[in-house]
């Protein structure tokens, strides 16, 4: 029988796209401890995506390029966590500075893979040989939980957001005079991993251009704060004919006005996974990343990639040709999200 906790600390991953693909997982802690306290321990990004989310009930920011800095940082944050009096940890990170602070904080089970020389930081571990080549990022987070008894009874990422952040985006969107009935087509043409997975915005431009014309749409362009400038191009590529929202969202009001979206077309990115949670329908552009174990979660989305020798590489920068990226035309995508688009929105023309 297992074993009653009363308050758990769950360390989220770090990146928006991974929080995204872990929460089937987090469905599963909560199902598992219906009663418990939940509190999520996640760096400002993914600690704004999971605010809200029905499988926690807080969540606790760390920022380790401030406070939380350095030895001194770490030593405040386990003191803050001590405090909290949790008596279960899960870590879904496989980092041993991620195992530290709990083993720091003294929380009494701690519970996460036996990673990175971290083993003798856990109470419980999780050991892995040989995993599935094909297994899905869903799934791996789904098979760490499970290995501690803990089982999901759903394999789809899902996201929240408010009434009131969607009434804001709609207020948004009319100020730019969209209106609520509008067909809105997302670009997101930024990937925050490194420009290795971004493809070309004059192709995203033209990809725009030529669906918002097909589809009577009107275009809103995503990106964050360190893809401004590639953004900008987009935006003379389509001569202002969008609303270019690059650098002036909060997480909160990106997954809000992604939500609205009727279509997206991306890069492998943080984005993609929120759209794939919310059910948009998305034409996913991969290169030298993992389409198999990182492809968006969802039956209304198709990826576009050409298959070369060295992809995927994995590898932030590409230290060729890019040819994974160059291979793939403006063409592919237009078709590819045509076909989507058809399958997907009624009364298509």
């Amino acid at each position: 029988m297992q074993q009653d906790y009363h308050s758990i600390l769950v360390r989220a991953v770090n990146w928006i796209g991974d929080a995204v693909m872990a929460t089937p997982a987090l469905m599963a802690v909560r199902e598992a401890y219906p009663k418990a306290r939940i509190t999520l321990l996640a760096n400002p990004l993914v600690g704004q995506l999971l605010q809200g989310h029905p499988a926690i009930d807080q969540v606790l920011f760390f920022d380790r390029k401030g406070e939380h800095n350095g030895l001194a940082g770490r030593l405040r944050l386990a003191h803050q966590l001590k405090h909290e009096q949790f008596d279960l940890a899960i870590i879904l990170p496989n980092s041993f500075d991620s195992a530290l602070i709990p083993w720091l904080a003294r929380i009494p089970h701690r519970w996460g893979k036996a990673s990175d020389r971290r083993s003798l930081l856990l109470t419980r571990r999780f050991y892995e040989q040989n995993p599935p080549q094909d297994r899905h990022e869903v799934q791996y987070y789904c098979d760490l939980v499970r290995s501690f008894g803990i089982s999901a009874s759903q394999s789809e990422p899902f996201l929240a957001t408010t009434l009131q952040e969607d009434d804001e985006a709609a207020a948004l969107l009319a100020i730019h005079g969209i209106p609520a009935e509008a067909m809105l087509l997302g670009i997101n043409a930024g990937a925050s991993f490194g420009s290795a997975k971004r493809w070309y915005p004059e192709r995203f431009g033209e990809v725009a251009r030529r669906l918002a014309d097909k589809w009577n749409a009107r275009i809103i362009l995503f990106g964050g704060p360190d893809e401004v400038g590639i953004v900008n191009e987009i935006e003379q590529t389509l001569q202002a004919q969008c609303l270019n929202t690059a650098g002036k969202t909060s997480v909160r009001q990106l997954m809000a006005l992604i939500k609205r979206c009727n279509f997206f077309v991306t890069n492998d990115s943080g984005p993609m996974h929120i759209a794939a949670a919310f059910g948009v329908p998305l034409v996913a552009v991969f290169g030298p990343t993992d389409h198999v174990g990182t492809a968006p979660c969802s039956d209304k989305a198709a990826i576009v990639r050409q298959s070369v020798d060295c992809a995927p590489c994995k590898l932030r920068v590409c230290p060729t040709d890019h040819r994974c990226m160059t291979a793939v035309s403006t063409d592919d995508v237009v078709q590819a999200a045509q076909l989507l688009y058809e399958a997907n929105i009624p009364g298509e023309p």
